[in-house]
């Protein structure tokens, strides 16, 4: 009988912590997270969305990455546009790189003005995929 209580107080707890949700993204752009570690950010009048799957990113970006607005949209636009152009370059290549690495290439147009939001959670999932893989795709890599 005490088992089958605590079990059950278990299964509610489970239940209750998998429901509450962490806003990480401001209301200009639509997000959600369909489970786990998965961020997807859409924007109807551009077209696009991004979906970062990957276990470990969502609280590293909570607890690691610089706050918004601590690099200008110019800047990661830049980090972005090189880091992205080589990971296009590894993932084309997969008897060189680890194809369970770069699995799939990251359609970015840098023509396209994408917002901050996006550009924001590109380059930090970039800084924690250097980091977390360690994988350096060009330049300066910050440690976090």
């Amino acid at each position: 009988m005490k088992n089958s209580i605590y079990i059950l107080t278990v299964i509610i707890c489970i239940l209750i912590g998998c429901t509450s949700s962490k806003s990480i993204i401001p209301a200009k752009e639509k997000t959600t997270a369909s489970s786990g570690d998965t961020i997807r950010i859409a924007n109807d009048k551009l077209e696009y969305e991004v979906l970062i799957i990957d276990a470990g990113f969502s609280s590293w970006l909570l607890t690691n990455a610089y706050p918004r607005d601590y690099h200008s949209q110019t800047y990661l636009e830049s980090k972005n546009r090189i880091w992205v152009s080589e990971w296009n370059n590894r993932a084309a290549q997969p008897l060189r790189y680890n194809p369970n690495l770069y699995e799939m290439s990251i359609n970015y147009d840098p023509n396209i003005d994408y917002g901050y939001e996006v550009n924001y959670l590109i380059y930090n999932y970039m800084v924690y995929f250097q980091n977390t893989y360690k994988q350096k795709l060009f330049g300066y890599v910050p440690l976090r």
